[in-house]
């Protein structure tokens, strides 16, 4: 959303990526976080690798964590880029609420399923 502009009193909003609920990502959750170069990053609740079915058995995908970068000049649109794809096993999957940065850039997260031994979500760090 981009403020208004003085004099003004509404907002505009632009959609930057649609999601194709495919390897990147579908479902976004928790919102996204922004450094210092205008990157969002944030994570997917399915999507990603085609290991997690839903109770149907269809394909959905574990879930994934993704960058947006602005355009750079020249370029019109934003450019995904999937930094990590959930496996359903160990690393978890279905991804949920928003990732911290701690001071080195390294993202943290929670997953709701997943993990070893019983399967009750995983807490996870994704380094650069």
């Amino acid at each position: 959303m981009i403020p208004p502009a003085p004099g003004q009193t509404a907002w505009t909003k632009t959609v930057i990526h649609h999601f194709t609920g495919a390897a990147d990502g579908a479902s976004p959750q928790g919102g996204v976080i922004v450094d210092t170069a205008g990157n969002l990053y944030g994570t997917t609740f399915g999507g990603g690798s085609d290991i997690c079915r839903d109770d149907l058995y269809n394909n959905v995908g574990c879930g994934t964590v993704f960058k947006l970068s602005p355009p750079t000049p020249g370029q019109t649109g934003w450019t995904e880029r999937v930094l990590y794809y959930f496996q359903g096993q160990g690393d978890g999957w279905e991804p949920v609420g928003e990732l911290v940065a701690d001071p080195r850039g390294n993202l943290l997260g929670v997953s709701q399923l997943g993990g070893v031994p019983n399967g009750y979500g995983t807490v996870f760090e994704i380094t650069p």
